[in-house]
């Protein structure tokens, strides 16, 4: 077991870990961010989305070891303070979940969707959304919550603990 160093929600951690060790694992078991889910654990269904450097990766399928001393960010490390991020608010306003498992991966995707491309079309966000499984079929309202997230800022979605220089708004 190496010892590596997860930058993760802005705080840095320092574990040990076998070099095949996911990621999804350690931040649920080791560090207690069960915010992030288990769905497939083939990476297929987006579940357990986080951002890497800015990035939507799944971290069922991401060892731990290939993103050490990156920017991770999972849901917990989206709100500001006690404010909500704007996507995690217009996925209230909207109703864009009924059980809410996927909820976690679908907003740290639009996150990341939003980091690139602050007002994207319907068909933009379709196809960057693809790979999100939402068993419920709350699409129409996810994609709703995404362009009412887009409509509150004509500037890229902000991710706390990042910057420009750091590669988190591309």
């Amino acid at each position: 077991m190496a010892e590596i160093l997860l930058h993760i929600n802005g705080v840095d951690h320092h574990l040990h870990a076998s070099e095949d060790e996911m990621l999804l694992y350690i931040l649920r078991e080791r560090l207690n961010l069960t915010g992030t889910k288990y769905g497939c654990g083939e990476g297929q269904c987006g579940a357990c989305t986080v951002l890497v450097d800015g990035r939507p990766i799944r971290s069922c399928h991401t060892r731990a070891a290939s993103v050490a001393a990156k920017k991770i960010t999972t849901i917990e490390g989206l709100s500001d303070n006690g404010q909500l991020h704007r996507v995690q608010q217009a996925f209230l306003d909207e109703e864009a979940f009924q059980c809410a498992y996927c909820t976690p991966g679908m907003i740290i995707s639009a996150v990341g969707l939003l980091a690139g491309k602050a007002k994207p079309t319907r068909e933009e966000i379709v196809r960057g959304m693809n790979g999100n499984i939402c068993r419920c079929g709350t699409y129409s309202r996810i994609v709703a919550a995404i362009q009412r997230a887009a409509g509150e800022s004509g500037t890229k979605a902000a991710i706390p603990g990042m910057s420009e220089r750091s590669g988190g708004s591309r």
